[in-house]
């Protein structure tokens, strides 16, 4: 997907109606700096808005992915090429966010032990000692609750009992028992318990 030609047929939309980066933001409850970011290709308009902002250009969703008028003869296939590009691009989004995941679990961890260490092992008076390690502890606490909603919202988890593949609540995530990426989960759709892997790509049931 070409941001820029995104951004340029954006622009051009924007001046047929009559309007200015203000004007289009403000009808849409956004800051000019946004569509200024579009126009310039910097970024994409958010799902959220992008059908909004379509009846504003007068235009489809597949004319903006596409960044120009599509012609009714070749409709589908551009509609069929747009809708692989978005899930191409949310699977990299997706895994882009996992490896955040590893990472920042990574710092937490180190950061954890390191308050442990100096809390244990420094002669330091007894509430500085409670505070390094109290502050560890509330650290980890707080970059685990984050590492697992990003778990939760990237990607999908595949029930073992009948390939659903879906994303669950956080609660479900959470509470879950877990090997890994792998948790025993209810599945919502079979409504039996598995273990269920972290997998990429759309839903996909297994024949």
């Amino acid at each position: 997907m070409d941001q820029s030609k995104i951004g340029r047929f954006i622009a051009e939309k924007r001046k047929e109606q009559g309007m200015t980066q203000a004007q289009l933001a403000e009808q849409l409850g956004i800051t000019d700096r946004a569509v200024s970011k579009w126009e310039t290709g910097k970024s994409l308009p958010d799902a959220s808005i992008m059908l909004e902002l379509c009846g504003l250009l007068k235009i489809t969703v597949n004319d903006l992915l596409s960044g120009e008028v599509v012609s009714m003869n070749n409709y589908n296939e551009v509609s069929e090429r747009n809708l692989i590009e978005v899930v191409r691009q949310k699977e990299e989004a997706d895994r882009r966010l996992l490896t955040m995941e590893i990472v920042i679990g990574l710092v937490s961890v180190a950061f954890f032990f390191s308050m442990l260490f100096l809390g244990v092992y420094l002669e330091i008076p007894v509430w500085l000692r409670a505070v390094l390690i109290a502050g560890g502890t509330l650290q980890l606490l707080i970059v685990t609750s984050i590492a697992l909603r990003i778990e939760q919202v990237a990607g999908y988890y595949e029930c073992g009992n009948c390939g659903h593949r879906y994303i669950p609540k956080y609660s479900s995530v959470y509470l879950a028992a877990h090997m890994g990426r792998t948790r025993y989960m209810k599945c919502p759709k079979c409504r039996k318990r598995s273990w269920q892997k972290k997998v990429m790509g759309q839903e996909k049931e297994k024949n």
